[in-house]
Order: C-alpha cells, then sequence, then structure tokens
C-alpha cells in the first residue's frame, strides 16, 4: 500500500490528477459492500494460515480486527476518508493502522480484480434472498385476494375489450403465475451464480492460493469458478439478475396497470385503501393508485440498467477493464428497486376491496357470451368457421336491436340461420359459460382452486430456499 492509502503507486513518479482521482474513486454506495469484501478477506486469511503464510494468532488478530471494521462502519464511527480510492483500500487501510505491517500479508496471492468480482456476486446472492421471498409476499397476497373470489364473475378481456366470462380469481392467479416463475428465475440464476471468483487473482489464478476451494466453501459457494479469467472478467451474471429484475418489473407494471384501471371510477371494481393511496393538492375528492403507478414507472429504471449494463459489456476485451466498475451501480438500484416496490405491492394487493356485483354485471357485457352460440354450433357438427359467421350475424342483429344475445327470441334466432333453435338460449348465462371451461388451468372454478392449491404449495416450498443460504449475509 503506498503511503496515501492507494493500493497501487510504486511504479508512479507523480500522483493522479484530481480529476482522475474524482473519477477513478467509488460511488459512496460501493462503500455498502464493505462486509461483503470482509468477509472474503477473512476466507482468505484463514487460507493463508492453511499455508503457514500467517501464524494463527497472526491471523485472529486479522481476523478479529476485520469483525471490528465492520462493527465500527455500522455504527457510523468509522467511514471511509476522500482519498480511500474503493472499499479494499479503504478496508487495507485501516487494517494497516490498526494492526501495522502484519495487515500487508493479507495482500498476498489477490487482486482488486478477484475481490471486486467476490464482493458483488456475494452481495447479489444475499441481497436476491430477501428479493425472492418479497416476490413471494406479492404472490401469496394474489392468491389470498384469488381465494376470496373464487365464484366472482368479470370478464377476461383481449385487446382491452371484454372478451368471454371468468373467474375474478383466475385473473389475479394468472398474476400470481408469472411473479411465481421470476421467483423460479431467481432460484435458477442463483446455482449459476454460486462459483468463487477468489484464487484468480488478476486473471491468471495464484500461486499463493492452491486452494480456493476453501474459501469458496467458507463463502457459501458450490465451488470456485472453472476458468480464473472468466471468473475476473464475466459480468453475465449481473446482467442475468438484471434481466430477472427488468422481467418482475415488467410483471409488476402489468398488474399495476390493470389495478389502475379497475380503480378507476369508469371500472369501479375495487376501492383502494386509504393508507395505500394518496390524494390530490387541488382536487379535494381524488384518490390515486400511486402505489401502483409509482410501479409501473421503476420497471422502466429496472430496464434501463440492464440495458446499461449490457452497452458496458458489449465489446470489452477479456480480462478485467475498469468499464465493468458499472456492474455495481446497475446491481445495487435493481435491488434498492426492487426491495422498494415489493413491499408496497403486496400491501396494495392484500388491502384492495372488490366489488363482485359490480363485476358480475360486467362479464355479460358487450356480448362475451358469443363463443358459447359458436361452440354450441360447433357441438352439433356445424364447422366453427361457418359457426363463428352465424354468431357474427347473431351479435350484428341485436347490436341493430341494442339488446344482448339472452334478450332474442326464438324469432330472431331463425331470421339469422335455421340451426338457431331456441335451446340455444338455455347457454346463454355466464356461470355455466364459465362451469364448462373444466380443462386443466381454465377457468371453471374447481379448476382454478387447483391452480390456486398449486401456487401456495409452490410458494411454501419456495420460502426454505432462502433460510437454507450458507454465505455471509447483511
Amino acid at each position: 500500500m503506498s503511503s496515501d492509502g492507494k493500493l497501487w503507486g510504486g511504479r508512479f513518479a507523480d500522483g493522479p490528477a484530481p480529476e482522475l482521482t474524482a473519477l477513478s474513486r467509488s460511488e459512496p454506495r460501493y462503500f455498502d459492500l464493505l462486509p461483503y469484501d470482509v468477509a472474503g478477506s477473512q476466507a482468505h486469511v484463514e487460507g493463508l494460515r492453511r499455508l503457514g503464510l500467517l501464524t494463527d494468532d497472526e491471523a485472529g488478530r486479522i481476523v478479529a480486527e476485520l469483525d471490528a471494521i465492520v462493527a465500527d462502519h455500522r455504527a457510523g464511527t468509522l467511514a471511509p476518508t476522500p482519498a480511500d480510492e474503493d472499499v479494499h483500500g479503504f478496508v487495507e487501510r485501516v487494517l494497516a493502522q490498526r494492526l501495522g505491517a502484519v495487515a500487508g500479508k493479507v495482500r498476498a496471492g489477490r487482486s482488486r480484480n478477484d475481490q471486486a468480482a467476490n464482493n458483488l456476486r456475494l452481495y447479489l446472492r444475499d441481497q436476491v434472498r430477501v428479493v425472492h421471498d418479497q416476490l413471494l409476499d406479492v404472490a401469496e397476497a394474489l392468491v389470498g385476494q384469488a381465494r376470496r373470489h373464487l365464484h366472482t364473475l368479470a370478464p377476461g378481456f383481449t385487446h382491452l375489450q371484454p372478451a368471454q366470462p371468468v373467474v375474478f380469481g383466475h385473473l389475479l392467479a394468472a398474476h400470481a403465475q408469472s411473479l411465481s416463475r421470476d421467483a423460479g428465475r431467481i432460484r435458477d440464476w442463483d446455482a449459476r451464480t454460486a462459483f468463487s471468483p477468489l484464487g484468480a487473482a488478476a486473471l491468471a489464478g495464484s500461486p499463493i492460493v492452491p486452494h480456493p476451494e476453501h474459501a469458496a466453501r467458507q463463502l457459501g459457494y458450490s465451488g470456485v469458478c472453472p476458468n480464473s479469467i472468466d471468473a475476473v472478467s464475466a459480468r453475465d451474471h449481473v446482467a442475468e439478475f438484471l434481466f430477472v429484475a427488468s422481467m418482475t418489473g415488467v410483471h409488476l407494471s402489468r398488474l399495476a396497470d390493470e389495478i389502475c384501471m379497475w380503480v378507476s371510477d369508469q371500472f369501479r371494481w375495487a376501492r383502494l385503501h386509504d393508507s395505500y393511496s394518496t390524494g390530490s393538492s387541488i382536487m379535494p375528492q381524488k384518490k390515486n393508485p400511486d402505489i401502483a403507478e409509482l410501479t409501473r414507472g421503476k420497471a422502466g429504471r429496472l430496464m434501463g440498467n440492464l440495458t446499461g449494463l449490457l452497452g458496458a459489456l458489449k465489446g470489452l476485451p477479456l480480462a478485467y477493464n475498469r468499464d465493468l466498475a458499472e456492474d455495481k451501480r446497475a446491481a445495487m438500484d435493481s435491488v434498492d428497486t426492487l426491495l422498494l416496490t415489493l413491499p408496497a405491492m403486496a400491501g396494495l394487493i392484500r388491502t384492495l376491496e372488490f366489488d363482485a356485483d359490480r363485476m358480475r354485471r360486467d362479464a355479460s357485457a358487450r356480448f362475451t357470451l358469443a363463443t358459447e352460440v359458436a361452440d354450441w354450433l360447433a357441438l352439433r357438427g356445424v364447422p366453427f368457421s361457418e359457426a363463428h359467421e352465424i354468431t357474427g350475424r347473431l351479435v350484428r342483429l341485436c347490436e341493430e336491436r341494442g339488446c344482448d344475445l339472452p334478450d332474442l327470441d326464438p324469432a330472431a334466432l331463425r331470421s339469422v340461420d335455421s340451426r338457431l333453435v331456441p335451446e340455444v338460449l338455455a347457454i346463454l348465462d355466464i356461470g355455466s359459460a364459465v362451469a364448462r371451461r373444466t380443462a386443466p388451468g381454465a377457468t371453471a372454478p374447481e379448476r382454478v382452486a387447483e391452480q390456486l392449491d398449486a401456487l401456495a404449495e409452490e410458494t411454501s416450498d419456495a420460502r426454505g430456499w432462502a433460510a437454507r443460504y450458507a454465505g455471509p449475509r447483511t
């Protein structure tokens, strides 16, 4: 370490220009990685002790002092100075001040390159478990509401137009399914990310660290990165996390957009709880779905983080380049965004009050039972293309008369096609239409109940995944 606390400098006759120092210094937020940097350092110290490069006493003193650095930083009694270029230099500077020359032994066999890669891996593996369980909270809130609306009928939409009647719980379960997949993507991501870059050093590996698998086990990894160059230069695991975060943001945004519609005066399907809505500074009557709107906006931010990192990675030669410092900004901002958004959405969903009677009235609006007529004809041998045409003419007749399909009399049916006998009127009921759809995954209440049971079981099983993590946590 140079006299001013930097981890480099012996080769340079002049100090860096202030502009270089300003650009090169880590953003203040990055110093929050200190607990992970310390965890990696402690695993490295154990490796040096095992090799005899540190005595038991030296290793014990260093590990204890590293714990003290974390505690002091959390207590606010220790903070980086403007001269600390990054968290690695900050930790080494304080360690040297407190322990003297023995602290310099810790640098043997490692580089900021593998340290930086390790810090972010540990941070993400820790934080995604919090994100994962908060995702499950939102899914559980949707399942809870869906169970209350297992027999509530509502119109399903295509192209934002009433299409066919469905169980409202079916629609809520559809949103829960997408979020459950996002939680699964996190678990899949972790399995690919659970490999330690420590021991790769700058890029070629280090003869001083012949057994990096020991540190990997201590830090909760499944193994060691199989290629030292890839270990320090790859950031596809960060990009993949950012994709999962973006996909989660998109799913939350789609749900948020529907909530905005449901609580609108045009729909009036749902009412916002006072504690999860806001008012207007000028219009006293307003009750606004701010959580849904803010969540919808955050989706763009999450997508921007992914795009920004992919742009930074594109065209980078192997191995390490300072462009890779962009990984922390994108990853940490996305974690912060999700941890801010998910609890708010879970609370919003849990406290929504739905108007089942209004949804039922809307379920039969705008000819949502037309497909029942076409299916009825097809089941009686009429080619579906012809049945579709007949039903379309029937709808046009209703529009001309200003009535709905169940309002037609036998004469009106015959005027469209002789095969439209009065028996067809018996199927024009939204409850019956829903009940007939009994295929797996369909909207009949018993099928929706099965979907909700499966979602609840999957969520319950997934809850234990985060708790089983053996790596360092903050």
